[in-house]
C-alpha cells in the first residue's frame, strides 16, 4: 500500500520482517523478483571493508588468474637484483691472499713478533668492522676492542703455560669495559644494547685471532696454524675468483655472491688443508684435510653473512659506510672468527687421528 498522496510505501509487514531476518528477500516471498548483487559483483559486508584483490596491482602482462591473492602479492613486491661488481670480487680475493701470506709468514716467527702481526690484522678488523656496521658510540666500541685486543695479545705471549685461559679472563674484562662505556657515554641509554652486541663481537673476534700466539707457543703449532690458514684463504680466495668470473647460482637477489663459489671454495680450501698436512712435518693429510674443512666452511659462512648484513643495511635505509670498506669487512671477520677452528684442531692434529 502507498501514500499516494506523498509516494511513500507502507510499512513491511512482521512476516516480512521475519523472512528478511532470515537472509530471504520479502520481494521473494510474495512471489516478485528476487534482489540481489549485480553479477560480478561482491555484496557489501557489515563493519569491514570489501575484499581487495591483490592481483589488480600487477601489471597486465603479469596477469594469471590461476594466482592466489599471497602469490600475486609477493610477485609485485620483487626485490631487485643487485649486479655482482667483477672488480670488487677480484679485490676481496686479492685481500683474502694478502691475509693469509701474512698470516703463514708471520707464523715462522717467534711468539713475540708473530703477536705484532696478528694485533695488525686485529686493528684492521676492528677499524673496518666499526665503520662498516655502524654501531651506536663508534669511539667506545672501537676503543674497548683496542684494549681487549692488547690484553690477549700480552697474555697470550707470556702467560705459563700457554693455554686458552688468561684470554677467557680477556673477554670477560673486555665486556666489563664496554657496560663501563655504555654507562658513561652522554647518550645514556639510547640503543644500548646494539651498542653492547657490537662490543661483544668485536672482543670475541679479538680475542678468537690471538689464539693463534698462543698456538704458536705450543708443539706443531706451526704446522697447523699454516695448514688451518692455508685451507681457510685458498676457499675465500676461490669464492671470490668464481664470483668475478661465474656467480651462479645467486644466492640471493640483494646479496652479489654465487653459491657456485661457495661450494667450490670449500672444496678447494679442504684440499689445499690436506696438501699442507701431507707436507708439513708431524701432520697427517686426512685429519688435516677435516681441520681445513672445519675452517673452510666457517671462514665462508662468516663473509657470506657479512654480505647479506650489508644487504640488510640497504635495504633498511641505512647510509651505506665508504663503499670498499663495508666489503673488507667479510674476509677479515672470516679470518678472525675461523681462527679458534685452529687451535680446536691442534690436539687432534698432534695425535695424527
Amino acid at each position: 500500500m502507498f501514500w499516494h498522496h506523498r509516494g511513500v510505501p507502507a510499512t513491511p509487514t512482521d512476516a516480512d520482517d521475519d523472512w528478511a531476518r532470515f537472509g530471504g528477500d520479502p520481494a521473494e516471498r510474495r512471489g516478485g523478483p528476487r534482489r540481489g548483487p549485480e553479477p560480478h559483483e561482491p555484496a557489501p559486508r557489515r563493519g569491514r571493508s570489501a575484499p581487495v584483490d591483490l592481483r589488480d596491482e600487477l601489471p597486465p602482462e603479469e596477469y594469471d588468474p590461476e594466482l592466489s591473492d599471497e602469490v600475486a602479492a609477493a610477485r609485485s613486491r620483487e626485490l631487485p637484483t643487485v649486479p655482482v661488481r667483477r672488480l670488487l670480487a677480484l679485490a676481496m680475493a686479492g685481500l683474502s691472499f694478502v691475509l693469509t701470506v701474512a698470516m703463514v709468514v708471520g707464523s715462522q716467527l717467534a711468539p713475540a713478533p708473530y703477536a705484532f702481526v696478528v694485533f695488525a690484522v686485529q686493528l684492521a678488523f676492528v677499524v673496518i668492522w666499526t665503520v662498516a656496521s655502524q654501531p651506536p658510540a663508534p669511539r667506545i666500541v672501537a676503543v674497548v676492542a683496542i684494549l681487549a685486543a692488547l690484553g690477549a695479545d700480552l697474555v697470550a705471549v707470556s702467560a705459563n703455560p700457554a693455554s686458552l685461559g688468561p684470554l677467557v679472563y680477556v673477554t670477560a674484562g673486555g665486556f666489563v669495559a664496554g657496560v663501563l662505556g655504555q654507562m658513561i657515554r652522554p647518550a645514556g641509554r639510547v640503543r644500548v644494547t646494539e651498542s653492547l652486541g657490537s662490543s661483544l663481537v668485536l672482543v670475541l673476534g679479538v680475542v678468537s685471532i690471538a689464539s693463534l700466539v698462543v698456538l704458536k707457543r705450543e708443539p706443531l703449532g706451526t704446522q697447523v696454524i699454516n695448514a688451518i690458514v692455508i685451507g681457510a684463504g685458498v676457499a675465500l680466495v676461490a669464492a671470490h675468483l668464481f664470483d668475478a668470473g661465474l656467480p651462479v647460482p645467486r644466492v640471493a637477489p640483494t646479496v652479489p655472491r654465487g653459491g657456485l663459489g661457495i661450494v667450490v671454495g670449500g672444496m678447494l680450501g679442504t684440499a689445499a688443508a690436506g696438501a699442507a698436512g701431507y707436507f708439513l712435518e708431524g701432520l697427517e693429510p686426512l685429519p688435516t684435510a677435516i681441520a681445513g674443512l672445519a675452517a673452510a666452511v666457517i671462514a665462508l659462512m662468516v663473509d657470506l653473512s657479512a654480505d647479506y648484513s650489508e644487504s640488510s643495511r640497504q635495504l633498511a635505509g641505512i647510509a651505506p659506510a665508504l663503499w670498499l670498506v663495508r666489503h673488507m669487512a667479510g674476509p677479515l671477520s672470516a679470518f678472525t672468527l675461523a681462527a679458534p677452528v685452529a687451535y680446536a684442531a691442534s690436539t687432534v692434529l698432534a695425535r695424527g687421528l
